[in-house]
């Protein structure tokens, strides 16, 4: 006989199952064999410590690194010329295997007293006694400074404008004239005096970027064969001018101007017995009206646009052409600046041959060590001037050769320039600039 129920067949010890029960056993089954099927999630990995990731990314092929460690190496090549240049140290090398002693006793003393009086000419002097005397060579640094931080940003703002400026050193010599003109022909009352002769250096050097600045745009002709040859003509109209009648002294037979007068001349910040002077504060706000500059403003952005593609800026509505011209005509206002520091600072009071010396070239290096941004810029700038102010020093107290220094900052540079070498010799590991940790240690 048929069964009448065929849903109740099955174990007569379990109730029938109902079609939601059947769904739900499927399901299960079902992801119960995901779970087998499906691969293990590793486990999350804890968050390093702030002090961690310092310490990896310190290693790390990122600009501070490669600046400390291209200094570095910059001062071990100068050490050995330090000792290769002294006959006395050399002459104990003659018998360095009988008494190897004597050799490294010497080495360490004339190297250690070199970079001694290094950082005592640039820095502090601990044995400085009085206030004057502690303050004297951080106020030398910064007085050299000054001019450089603006020569420095004039390359470094053409460069990101896709310009190579090498007429920093003309602009800063047409600057140099006008505002030393400006300060001993212009009879006007003291703080107006100032400004006068501080914007007719600007002007100066506005102009002279201009020429350049314009051929390029109209003519396409290349700024760096402008520049240079504006460099020669700026030379010489500064050595046929000194000697015109109102300007030269008439109480001097050489080729010097008249003084500049008290009135146009920057205040000192110390003190009338320290040369630092209120450029530097100028220094600092030009160094930060550049950063501004590029990064916020809608000029900023056409120049860097313009810079990095100008056929791209020219179809997306920029004006590459006045672009262009105002570029340069920035370049020049700045490094007219840095001129007019050289006369109407501490440096000098007068115009003479080598009134405005290699500020303009020592931008171009300023500029690349600060790796063309602005704030980098003025911390070449202050390598750079203390450089220069320890090695008066370094030259008086140790018989150093002051072209010494000049080697090392050439030293500097080269490295600076040359990261694949520093990373070749100190192993770096690459920068992972992608992570955030990275920003810790970017530097400018």
């Amino acid at each position: 006989m048929s069964n009448p129920n065929p849903a109740s067949s099955g174990s007569p010890d379990k109730e029938p199952a109902t079609e939601a029960q059947a769904a739900r056993t499927a399901g299960g089954n079902t992801d119960r064999d995901a779970t087998m099927t499906a691969p293990k999630q590793p486990a999350e990995q804890p968050r390093p410590t702030l002090g961690r990731l310092f310490l990896t990314n310190l290693w790390a092929a990122n600009t501070v690194t490669v600046t400390v460690l291209a200094l570095l190496l910059a001062m071990v090549v100068g050490a050995i010329l330090i000792i290769v240049s002294d006959p006395e140290v050399l002459a104990t090398y003659s018998y360095i295997t009988a008494r190897p002693g004597d050799a490294i006793n010497s080495s360490w003393t004339v190297v250690s007293e070199a970079y001694a009086n290094l950082f005592k000419g640039a820095v502090f002097d601990p044995e400085a006694r009085g206030f004057q005397a502690a303050l004297s060579p951080i106020s030398e640094t910064l007085t050299y400074t000054a001019p450089l931080v603006f020569t420095g940003l004039s390359v470094a703002l053409a460069f990101r404008g896709g310009l190579f400026n090498i007429g920093a050193q003309g602009q800063a010599t047409m600057g140099v004239i006008l505002a030393a003109v400006a300060g001993f022909a212009l009879p006007l009352p003291p703080v107006v005096h100032l400004l006068v002769a501080v914007i007719a250096g600007a002007a100066g050097g506005a102009i002279w970027g201009f020429i350049p600045g314009i051929l390029k745009a109209r003519t396409g002709a290349h700024e760096v064969i402008n520049t240079i040859m504006l460099n020669y003509v700026a030379v010489y109209f500064l050595s046929w001018i000194i000697i015109q009648n109102g300007v030269q002294n008439p109480n001097r037979s050489d080729a010097i101007s008249k003084p500049v007068d008290a009135s146009a001349q920057l205040p000192r910040l110390l003190g009338d017995n320290l040369r630092v002077h209120a450029g530097i504060l100028i220094a600092v706000l030009a160094t930060w009206f550049v950063a501004w500059l590029l990064n916020r403003s809608t000029f900023g952005f056409e120049l860097r646009a313009v810079g990095a593609n100008p056929d791209a800026a020219r179809t997306a509505g920029i004006s590459v052409t006045r672009t262009y011209v105002l570029v340069m005509v920035l370049a020049g206002l700045l490094a007219g600046l840095g001129g007019s520091q050289m006369v109407l600072g501490s440096t000098a009071n007068a115009l003479t041959p080598q009134v405005v010396a290699q500020i303009g070239f020592d931008g171009l290096l300023v500029a690349l060590l600060g790796r063309v941004k602005p704030w980098g810029v003025l911390m070449a700038a202050l390598l750079f001037g203390a450089l220069q102010a320890g090695g008066n020093r370094m030259q008086s107290y140790s018989g150093i050769s002051l072209e010494l220094v000049t080697v090392l900052q050439a030293l500097i540079v080269i490295f600076i320039a040359a990261p694949a070498l520093v990373k070749a010799i100190f192993q770096l590991r690459a920068a992972r600039a992608a992570r955030l940790q990275t920003s810790l240690a970017k530097g400018w």
